[in-house]
């Protein structure tokens, strides 16, 4: 059991767990091989790796263990959550069972009402994210007893992040980057201007309220808060506007 395993035992099998994160990042196996793999890592009762869907504002189970009613709240209500937010800060890292204020733990009906009548009693829930900063998706693991104290398994979930998110990523094929639409690439270099949605209209010969529904599918499609946002993306990438 890993409770009982030697750091060096846990850093070999996290060694694994990239090589199925590989695999499963070029198609060459499932994600169930990537949690089969963490299971080495970090033992668990229940476990998934989910991607978030920006447009349908959802998450997406890609491989997991959990009932079908905790995998629901996890794709459709988790976002809604109290401790989503904190979860959501990349500089959080992963958030452990036992690290959550009690106060947050008696607000969330993630764990109250879903967790909790699981027996659950620790596990991590950990946001991933991609190289451009794009929040992909998220590990949820979780068990039934309490895992002992130091734990070398937390700090390898949390160097394991960048292959998890490799893994639940959306791998997009060459072309507009964020899969944006010509004209969506065009209103999009308008915004690093500074313009309104009125100026751009002009300049594009649309109306305003078409450039706002451009804007709207930017921001979703990027998984950006704001136009200022999106303006700063845009000049990451250096798109700028013609003329």
């Amino acid at each position: 059991m890993t409770a009982h395993r030697s750091t060096a035992d846990i850093l070999d099998a996290a060694v694994h767990v990239r090589e199925a994160a590989r695999n499963a990042t070029s198609g060459a196996a499932g994600v169930d091989t990537v949690l089969a793999a963490l299971s080495e890592v970090v033992e668990y009762d229940h476990a998934s790796l989910t991607r978030w869907d920006p447009l349908r504002r959802r998450h997406t189970t890609l491989a997991g263990s959990y009932p079908d009613d905790a995998t629901a709240y996890i794709e459709t209500r988790l976002h809604h959550d109290p401790v989503f937010p904190v979860l959501r800060t990349p500089a959080q890292g992963g958030l452990w069972l036992g690290d959550v204020p009690p106060r947050l733990l008696a607000a969330s009906p993630g764990f109250q009402d879903v967790l909790s009548p699981l027996g659950i009693e620790d596990g991590v829930a950990q946001c991933l994210f991609g190289a451009d900063g794009r929040y992909v998706g998220m590990l949820n693991v979780s068990t039934r007893r309490p895992r002992r104290t130091p734990d070398p398994a937390r700090a390898v979930v949390t160097l394991l992040t960048e292959s998890l998110a490799a893994t639940v990523a959306v791998r997009e094929e060459p072309g507009p980057p964020g899969g944006l639409s010509p004209r969506e690439l065009q209103v999009l270099a308008e915004l690093t201007a500074g313009r309104t949605n009125r100026e751009i209209a002009e300049r594009l010969y649309v109306t305003p309220r078409t450039v706002g529904t451009h804007i709207e599918h930017i921001l979703a499609k990027l998984d950006l808060p704001n136009r200022a946002a999106a303006a700063a993306r845009a000049v990451a990438w250096g798109i700028e506007p013609s003329g």
